[in-house]
């Protein structure tokens, strides 16, 4: 009689526990492996740029950029940038690589037209350590109307940053947008940063031939 009593036990246990259970196995898929899985969004990144030339003993103007990177997407726009009244239009690959010393490339191909015109094959570059930066901004624009009118542009800076908000820091370029005496035209550089904003002063030439004042402001979101 004990044994007939044992397994109705039994029998009552497992039929109390066969709906936790089927629950339990519904609430699980199958294969956690596949399991729909959220995606990543990456957002777009865009840095508005515009700065002012105080040129000596000519008018000024102004050099407008916009840039949008996406992943390894980059999208470029430039004007009076390679040559005055001169547009240009870029697409690029970003790259990274390291943590403490940290590199940054994008190669880019370039359309420009306007009074030069062209195809300018470029890179953008920059080395960090710590608050030390080392960063270049190069092309060649091949002009497909004159060879002879074909040029390369740079511009390469070397910046410390004591503070995360202020930059200062050695700057050169060369340029056809104006001609000085000098055919690399050389300075410093004094930035401040606050939130999404930048701005930064260049001085170019003090010393050697009347000093070229650049002001420049930045916005990035």
């Amino acid at each position: 009689m004990s044994n007939y009593v044992e397994v109705a036990r039994c029998a009552a246990l497992a039929i109390a526990l066969s709906p936790a259970c089927q629950m339990h196995a519904q609430g699980e898929p199958a294969n956690p492996s596949a399991a729909p899985r959220a995606v990543a969004k990456v957002p777009w990144k865009i840095s508005i740029t515009v700065d002012g030339y105080l040129l000596p003993d000519r008018d000024g103007y102004v050099n407008p950029t916009v840039a949008a990177d996406h992943g390894w997407l980059h999208l470029e726009t430039r004007y009076n940038y390679e040559n005055l009244r001169t547009a240009s239009a870029w697409f690029g690959y970003n790259f990274s690589a390291g943590k403490e010393l940290v590199l940054n490339v994008t190669p880019m191909i370039g359309g420009v037209f306007g009074r030069s015109s062209g195809i300018a094959p470029g890179c953008e570059a920059s080395l960090s350590y710590r608050r030390v930066t080392l960063s270049l901004t190069n092309e060649y624009v091949f002009d497909t109307h004159d060879s002879a009118k074909s040029f390369y542009y740079s511009w390469p800076e070397l910046t410390y940053s004591p503070t995360d908000w202020l930059r200062v820091g050695l700057v050169a370029q060369r340029t056809k947008a104006f001609q000085t005496k000098l055919d690399t035209q050389r300075g410093f550089l004094l930035g401040f940063s606050h939130k999404h904003a930048e701005f930064t002063t260049y001085v170019f030439n003090p010393g050697w031939t009347d000093p070229t004042v650049v002001l420049e402001v930045g916005w990035s979101f």
